[in-house]
């Protein structure tokens, strides 16, 4: 038996795929703080990106990745919005601090 031991409420469960369990888990949005408009596709994205001086990079083609010429940072996300997780969104609000914000939904 492999899994995660799940404790909520008083009542303990095994959960065998932790990821594909969404009973505790919150979605995440990426959230652009001026607008307050939620992120839900990568052409919103984009816009917001490149009007803080972000330009497309395109040295991978099995990512989109966003570049600024004055500094030394690089996003990278997956191609399909789909695959845009938590991870991605946190590393879109270091780089753009005070721009965006990760809620849960």
């Amino acid at each position: 038996m492999s899994g995660v031991w799940v404790f909520n409420n008083g009542v303990i469960r095994l959960v065998e795929n932790p990821a594909t369990d969404t009973s505790n888990a919150r979605r995440k949005v990426l959230v652009h703080l001026p607008t307050n408009e939620v992120i839900k596709s990568y052409s919103s994205l984009e816009r917001k990106l490149a009007a803080l001086g972000w330009e497309r990079y395109y040295d991978n083609p099995d990512l989109l990745q966003y570049h600024k010429q004055s500094s030394v940072d690089l996003i990278s996300l997956p191609k399909d919005f789909s695959k845009f997780k938590s991870v991605h969104m946190y590393d879109i609000v270091v780089k753009n601090s005070n721009v965006f914000e990760v809620r849960d939904m």
